[in-house]
């Protein structure tokens, strides 16, 4: 005889074993019919499994988000119903869920191609209008495993074969066609109506390049039309803004084959990226306290070895072996090869250098904090089929940053880097959500340590006012980590700012302080980057603007427009004029007519354009227009709003 707590607290009360469903039909046919899922004392169950001890149950509609999650997996199954029975001979792998929404690896004897795509979308129409049950059954392993013998499904067969022993196995039956899966998932196919299939690409059975190659089909789901619009939308904006199209248009930078997965920077994206590089410098080093470094691209082996990079990091590393001999190369004069191979690795990351930095001479607390500032060339050996225009780069550079300090000051720091981070962030109009990592399961070093590490980043946040949630067991295995998501112009979120602490290196590398007791004590060290990568923070700047960079950040902030060869004595006087103020300023004094001029200054994004004719000249005055904002006003040049805008905004 269960009984039922709800989240009100209020209790049901029954005289034999429950499923979800009859808790929700006892409350009411409305919620019944919305019923997707339980959460019975914590744990997500289908609305078809017997409850058969008290319990505390919640129940899952669309409106929550564990909902729509169980909507977009139940989606993934719809996936393999339509294509089951439009291509029988199809083998289905996996369908999990993903960021606003799901895919599905399929092995099949040819490409899907896009007219595949829409009739897969059509029949996962017609089967969702037939408003069937899915019907839920667990099973041994034994049976999981001949159901899909008898199924021809390979993929699935060799998943059941891993599952542990004693492990609940649960097959999904629609109709016909039969999945498995841990679940939960919908109830009926009338919980699933808002979808868009949106493209198919390469994906290897378990990621591995050795494998098979699958086919993934990729779509997204939500719980109304209005989100689905919406999410549609969004992306329809999202293409228009796409960094790699705009870094082509505006010229900012380029990639070749020769040279995959390392960006060349043209004359205008290298002023982005040099104006970024040198301002976050001088803060750090000028205002902040910091010391700029500059460290070696390559390094022995052995230091990967003591930094524990080669044992956990290798496959991501350049690597690569050097012969040397005594005579400074190899001498095959008397029939021997007295050399011996080094094995290098270009560096993925700046910390294990400064190390060796720290570590190089004898310390004392009273350097401490010392705060280690590098932009060096890093590289990191990213598959081909990852890389991605400025958001995935094998070659690329980090505002990065290692403070080395007592596990006293550690709170005073994690303050000044939250300052740090709001004030750089605001700069760039951009929002951001902060998530406190804490202890994994698998962790190095004392539980008193981490537990007061872990408080020490509270206390900071605490004190910063800024709100925070708790990201349980996401910390890095060397210590506890804050991590920054900044919000873009139309809402993405990106993955830029880290504060990690790390109390496992500087014992790697027996890294010691002379204390004020005259006793070797162990300094913390505080990883930190702020933008993250040069490259992938320009990527994202980019989308963020639409292209359109404020003022103080573009890398043309005037064009010079003259209407024929007649003004251009008095527009070289212009140009001149702005330049000595330090104005980025470009003259467009080819022959095509004014119109099609403006035109191309619009299409460049450029912040002001000024224009030069008769009249202009006539008055000693230039005529200016906005981008933003459209014609000003023709105005002195001593008084140009153009000129003193970009004047003042260009530091």
């Amino acid at each position: 005889m269960p009984t039922i707590t709800l989240p009100d607290g209020s209790e049901k009360h029954f005289e034999h074993a429950v499923t979800v469903m009859d808790v929700a039909q006892s409350i009411g046919p409305g919620l019944a019919k919305a019923a997707i899922a339980g959460r019975v004392n914590g744990v997500l169950l289908d609305t078809c499994i017997p409850i058969e001890q008290d319990s505390e149950l919640s129940i899952i509609t669309s409106r929550n988000d564990e909902g729509v999650e169980i909507i977009r997996h139940s989606f993934a199954h719809l996936v393999g119903h339509a294509v089951k029975q439009l291509y029988p001979e199809a083998k289905m792998a996996i369908g999990p869920v993903i960021d606003n929404g799901f895919y599905y690896d399929i092995a099949y004897s040819r490409p899907f191609t896009p007219d595949d795509l829409v009739k897969i979308e059509s029949r996962m129409k017609e089967l969702i209008k037939l408003d069937y049950d899915v019907v839920v059954e667990v099973v041994s392993k034994e049976k999981a495993h001949a159901a899909f013998v008898e199924r021809e499904e390979p993929y699935k067969q060799q998943i059941v074969e891993e599952i542990p022993d004693g492990e609940v196995i649960k097959l999904y039956h629609h109709e016909e066609y039969t999945d498995m899966c841990r679940g939960p998932h919908v109830p009926n196919t009338r919980h699933l109506r808002y979808f868009k299939l949106m493209k198919v690409a390469g994906a290897y059975w378990r990621g591995d390049s050795n494998n098979e190659m699958l086919q993934r089909v990729y779509g997204t789901a939500w719980s109304s039309k209005k989100e689905l619009k919406a999410y549609l939308r969004l992306l329809e904006e999202a293409e228009k803004r796409d960094h790699r199209k705009l870094g082509r248009e505006l010229e900012l930078f380029m990639f070749h084959q020769y040279a995959p997965g390392a960006p060349f920077w043209l004359p205008k994206g290298e002023h982005i990226y040099q104006k970024l590089s040198r301002g976050m410098r001088d803060l750090l080093v000028d205002k902040s306290g910091y010391v700029s470094v500059k460290t070696p691209l390559m390094f022995d082996k052995q230091l990967w070895e003591t930094s524990g990079h080669w044992e956990h990091y290798s496959e991501n590393m350049y690597s690569f072996e050097e012969g040397e001999s005594s005579s400074g190369g190899h001498d095959h004069s008397h029939g021997h090869d007295h050399s011996s191979c080094r094995t290098f690795g270009l560096k993925p990351m700046n910390c294990p250098a400064h190390m060796l930095i720290f570590g190089s001479q004898k310390r004392s607390h009273k350097e401490l904090p010392m705060r280690i500032h590098d932009q060096g060339v890093l590289h990191r050996n990213e598959l081909s089929g990852a890389l991605s225009g400025l958001t995935r780069v094998r070659q690329f550079c980090q505002d990065d940053a290692h403070v080395f300090c007592m596990e006293s000051q550690i709170e005073a720091e994690v303050s000044a880097l939250l300052g740090l981070i709001e004030r750089i962030y605001t700069a760039f109009d951009m929002g951001y959500s902060i998530k406190l990592s804490t202890r994994p399961e698998k962790y190095m070093g004392d539980l008193e340590v981490w537990n007061q590490a872990e408080q020490s980043l509270k206390n900071a946040l605490e004190a910063s006012g800024q709100e925070y949630s708790i990201n349980e067991g996401d910390g890095a295995f060397y210590g506890p980590k804050i991590d920054f998501e900044v919000l873009d112009a139309i809402g993405r979120a990106f993955q830029c700012a880290t504060i990690q602490l790390d109390f496992q290196l500087p014992k790697r590398f027996d890294l010691t302080y002379v204390g004020a007791d005259n006793a070797p004590h162990r300094p913390v060290v505080i990883h930190r980057a702020i933008l993250g990568s040069f490259e992938r923070f320009i990527g994202i700047l980019i989308e963020h603007y639409e292209g359109k960079f404020p003022v103080w950040l573009a890398p043309e902030q005037v064009r010079l427009l003259t209407i024929s060869e007649k003004f251009e004595e008095y527009a070289a006087q212009v140009e001149a004029k702005l330049k000595e103020i330090g104005v980025q300023v470009t003259w467009d004094n080819s022959s095509n007519k004014i119109g099609y001029k403006i035109r191309e200054a619009r299409n460049a994004r450029v912040p002001y354009r000024v224009v030069i004719g008769a009249k202009e000249q006539e008055n000693a005055s230039v005529s200016v227009a906005c981008r933003d904002n459209g014609d000003l006003a023709r105005e002195p040049l001593s008084c140009s709003s153009a000129s003193r805008t970009a004047y003042n905004e260009s530091g």
